[in-house]
Order: structure tokens, then sequence, then C-alpha cells
């Protein structure tokens, strides 16, 4: 007893499938055009600019160096402050007196009820070892707030080159993933067409339609990265928008034998922050000795008061020193002495462990570029080789000698090739930089 359906049965059950399937193609149709479509509203850069621009522009403008900057400003105040205790100062002062009665004696004043006084205070130190230590203790903050500027920017520079590498980075990306879209956009064309003149399958179709809808996705997930780092960049350099990158930084490598050592120290704005830190402080720790100077003050101070008194003159002056000595203070200076010196032990060590750091990253930096020649050489070879496959496997699948899958699997093969030399070149670019930051080359 046959359980087979009947021709029209089985026309019926193929029609079923065959509508089934046109609908499965139509949604990822739509899903790969809504893809596209998203893709092209992404808002456009605002702004093109060069690598060294970019830097140049982060530097100027960018509000974090403008909030460094206003250290110095604030140094300049110190100094002035810390100067300012050590030259001529003049006060005034003007006091009334009111008394409940006044004392008259044979028609003179002894005492005014009401009394005016006017009088001057001008000074000038003569010896003050410790307000001398605190002006010079003040240019030396102002330098170390240089110094902290030049870092700032230093900082900002890495920051903006970080995003600007990753823009040039991933639009190798996004140039991959279209290149890997439209292969495969032209492989289901082909299945397609197969399958509409009766040589090919369903099913080939719709493998090849799938691998176009994954192009599709990763190129706006590329597309969106792209986006964002754009979108960094402008944030660095202060654009009223996202900024993209129209060069490839050249980043040249001095040789080995040209880097005097300590390495950097000469180069490096945090090298030279940390030992102008420690310079300060050990100058602070010598100047501790002036805390126990005498302290010795000219003062000259002229006075009148109306109206007169009759034993006292209306107007009158002084000149006098005056002179203080520091006796016992029950261990205060000695305790600001040990705090002192821990600041300058504190600071060495920092600038010890800074310079060990930058030792160990010059070598690292250095093997990371050879290493990183080496994989791009081989990143290279390899996307050429992918390439090859693929157009061979492709005039296979005309001929009919490779499958469906045998090509799928090729343009596979070629895009994740291509996306690994992107990878290769971003990283060697990024171990260029970062031994050039090593050695304090840059910015």
């Amino acid at each position: 007893m046959s359980l087979s359906k009947p021709s029209g049965a089985r026309r019926a059950g193929s029609d079923a499938r065959r509508a089934c399937a046109a609908r499965v193609i139509a949604i990822v149709a739509i899903g790969a055009t809504a893809a596209a479509a998203s893709a092209q509203i992404l808002p456009a850069p605002v702004v093109r600019v060069t690598f060294a621009d970019a830097v140049q522009r982060a530097q100027e403008r960018n509000p974090t160096v403008a909030a460094a900057a206003a250290g110095i400003l604030r140094a300049d105040g110190l100094i002035r402050q810390a100067r300012a205790a050590t030259l001529f100062q003049v006060t005034g002062g003007i006091a009334t007196t009111t008394l409940n009665r006044g004392i008259d004696f044979s028609g003179q004043t002894v005492l005014p009820q009401h009394q005016l006084s006017l009088s001057l205070n001008a000074a000038m130190p003569i010896v003050a070892g410790a307000a001398w230590a605190r002006r010079t203790q003040a240019a030396d903050n102002r330098d170390v707030a240089d110094l902290n500027v030049a870092e700032v920017k230093r900082q900002v520079a890495l920051a903006t080159a970080d995003a600007y590498l990753a823009i040039v980075a991933l639009r190798r990306v996004v140039e991959s993933t279209v290149r890997a879209r439209d292969a495969a956009k032209a492989h289901f064309d082909l299945a397609t067409e197969l399958e509409q003149k009766g040589s090919g399958s369903r099913l080939n179709a719709l493998r090849a339609q799938q691998q176009y809808s994954i192009d599709e996705g990763l190129v706006e997930v590329a597309n969106l990265a792209l986006y964002r780092s754009q979108e960094a960049l402008g944030v660095l350099i202060a654009a009223d928008g996202p900024a993209d990158a129209i060069d490839e930084p050249d980043f040249v490598i001095p040789a080995a034998e040209t880097v005097a050592p300590p390495a950097g120290s000469l180069f490096r704005a945090d090298l030279r922050l940390l030992g102008a830190r420690q310079q300060a402080a050990e100058r602070v720790l010598r100047d501790s000795s002036r805390d126990w100077w005498p302290t010795v003050d000219a003062l000259f101070q002229p006075a009148t008061v109306y109206p007169s008194q009759l034993f006292a003159p209306q107007s009158s002056w002084r000149f006098l020193t005056q002179t203080t000595v520091p006796l016992f203070d029950s261990a205060s200076r000695q305790s600001l002495r040990v705090q002192r010196e821990a600041d300058v032990d504190e600071a060495r060590a920092t600038l010890e462990r800074t310079t060990i750091d930058a030792q160990s990253e010059i070598r690292v930096a250095r093997e990371a570029v050879a290493s990183g020649q080496r994989s791009l050489a081989s990143a290279e070879r390899a996307a050429d080789q992918a390439r090859q496959v693929q157009s061979i496997t492709n005039v296979s699948f005309r001929a009919g000698a490779a499958t469906n899958i045998e090509v799928i699997d090729a343009e596979r093969t070629a895009r994740d090739a291509d996306l690994a030399v992107a990878v290769a070149e971003d990283t060697l670019r990024r171990a260029r930089l970062d031994l050039l930051k090593a050695l304090g080359r840059f910015p």
C-alpha cells in the first residue's frame, strides 16, 4: 500500500515551501536594507584634520589644558604674595575716642572728650630668613606649574592620538567589511540567477543571502564604531561635532644608539615634572634651618591727634627696630622638618620608579614594533592568499566544481584575513606611538 501523496498535494506542498522561503528571503532583505539605511543617517564629520593639526588643536583648545594653565596664574599670585612679605609696606590707622567727659585745667584742655587720631606704620624687613625662603620656594612652584601644563598637554596629545589612530583603523575595518559585503552580494546575485535558471537551489540562495545579511550587519557595526571615534576626536579638539582623520601619521623611530641614558629624562614631560617636584621638595627641606633665624623689622610711625592734649604734642613720630627670636616651640619646627623629609623621600622614590618604568617601556615598545612589523607582513600574506582562494573558488563555483558552502567559507576567510590586516596595521602604529611616547619624542 503506497503512502505517497498525490501529485497535486506534492505541488501544493512545494508551492507552500517556496512561498515560505520567499517570505524568509524578503524578511532578510528588508533587514539588510534597514541596516544599510541606518548606516546612511549617521552624522557627517563637521571638520577634517590631519594628525599634526588634531594634536595642536587639542593642546590649544582642550578645557583640560586651560584648567592646568590656571595653575600657572595661581603660582604667579603666590610668588607675588611671598615677595610682598619681604618688601616695604605701609599701613594707616584711624581711631576715634569718646569719653564720658573731658578734663579741663585753667581753661586748657587736658583730655578732650572727643578725639581723632591718625597714624601711619611704615615697615621694612631687615632680616627675614623664612620669608626669603618662601619667596624662592614659590618660584620653584611656578616652574612645577609650567611643567605640569606640559604634562597635561602630553596626556591630551596621547588621548588625541589614540582617537585619531582608532579612526584610521576603523576606516580600514569599514573598507574590509564593505568589500566582504559586496562579495557576498555578488555571490547572492549569482545564486539567485542560477536558481531562476533552474541550475541552482533555493538552499544555496538562502545561504548566500544569509552571509550577505551578516556582512551588512558588520558594516553597520563598523560604521557606528567609526562614528564614535570621530565624536571622541571632536571632543578632544573642542569641535562642534565629530571630527574625521584625513591622513595616516608617519611615526619616525629614532635609532637605539641615538638615545642617551637615562632614556627620555631630557624629553619626557612627566619625568621633568617629577624631577622639578623633587628639587622643590629638597629646597624646602634645606630651608628648614631658616625657621630658626631671628626676624628684624624696621618701623617708622608718624601720628597726629585732634584736638591736641595739654601734655602731649599734636603731631609726633617714632622710629624703632623690632627683633623676634624663636626660642621654644614645643617641637613644632622639628615635626615640620620631618614632614618635609618625607616629602623628599616620596618625590625621590616616585621619580626613581617612573624612570625605571620608562626604561622598561622603551625596551617593550621596541620589541613590540619589531613584532608588529613581522605580524603585519604575515597578515598581508594571509590576506593575499585568502583573496586568491576566494577568486578561485568563485570561478570553480561558476564552473560547477565547487559548492556553495565552499564559496561562503572562502568569503568569510577573506573577510577575516582583511580584518586581521587592519588589526595588525593598527597594532604596529600604536607600537610606534608607544615607543615615541616612552622616548619622550611625542608630542
